[in-house]
């Protein structure tokens, strides 16, 4: 029997939110299978850094200093990508951001910033992307990180939520969309996971207090996505289209 092979030697993998948590991780893991690696966010010194470490694994990388929320920003990031460094083979679409506060409390602004981040500009670039892999008729894969939020609330979440919950249809809609293109469009949606964002919190007693609470009380590692995003990259993932994963350990789920 065939043994599955995530070899993704010579393939153009683009990466958004790539200066920090499982951006930074992504770029790394897909980097070790021979992908040729495109990194981006917004702080160039930082992409600049994860520059030099991917190319210490002798893996070819393009960075790409933009901000997912200006489109037109976005739009000539990915037509530099396609003639500088070559074409796409997978978007993975990992840039977010979120606002806690009560529902009453969020402002227009909160509201736009969220939305913005985690569903407006995640559209976009499949739009541009998508536009690119259609034009070349050889196929393609999108890999959205939506959350476990898109179906269970999360306290003081409500437009993380929604952007999330949002990203999740669009994930079903572009994968019948595109179906007929062989271009496969999945979604992973993770829980808790130990970042430099919430580090600090997580230490905390509150933040004890609540890993606790969930069923597997256990928070997840950068890495623990690794194995998900090597299939849904690869050609391996071929009869996976409109897939939604849930990788939280359980910390969705409670017993009753």
């Amino acid at each position: 029997m065939a043994k599955p092979k995530f070899d993704l030697s010579g393939r153009v993998i683009f990466i958004t939110g790539t200066t920090s948590g499982l951006g930074r991780q992504f770029a790394l893991c897909l980097a070790e299978t021979g992908a040729r690696v495109v990194i981006s966010g917004r702080r160039q010194e930082r992409l600049d850094s994860l520059k030099v470490e991917i190319e210490g694994l002798g893996a070819e990388v393009y960075s790409a200093a933009f901000d997912v929320t200006d489109l037109a920003e976005s739009t000539a990031a990915v037509e530099r990508v396609e003639e500088e460094f070559g074409p796409i083979w997978c978007l993975v679409n990992n840039s977010g951001t979120t606002i806690s506060k009560r529902a009453v409390d969020h402002t227009q602004d909160d509201y736009d910033a969220v939305l913005d981040t985690n569903l407006r500009a995640p559209f976009h670039l499949c739009q541009e992307v998508g536009r690119h892999m259609i034009e070349r008729g050889q196929g393609g894969r999108i890999v959205n990180i939506a959350s476990m939020g898109a179906v269970t609330p999360l306290k003081a979440g409500v437009t993380y939520c929604m952007s999330k919950a949002g990203m999740v249809m669009m994930t079903k809609c572009l994968a019948v969309e595109w179906a007929r293109y062989n271009i496969k469009v999945n979604a992973i949606c993770p829980g808790y996971i130990s970042t430099e964002i919430n580090s600090e919190y997580f230490e905390s007693g509150p933040g004890q207090k609540a890993i606790n609470s969930w069923t597997g009380r256990r928070l997840g590692n950068d890495t623990d996505l690794n194995g998900l995003v090597l299939l849904l990259a690869s050609p391996e993932s071929e009869f996976m289209s409109g897939s939604i994963i849930m990788a939280d350990d359980v910390q969705s789920m409670r017993a009753v």
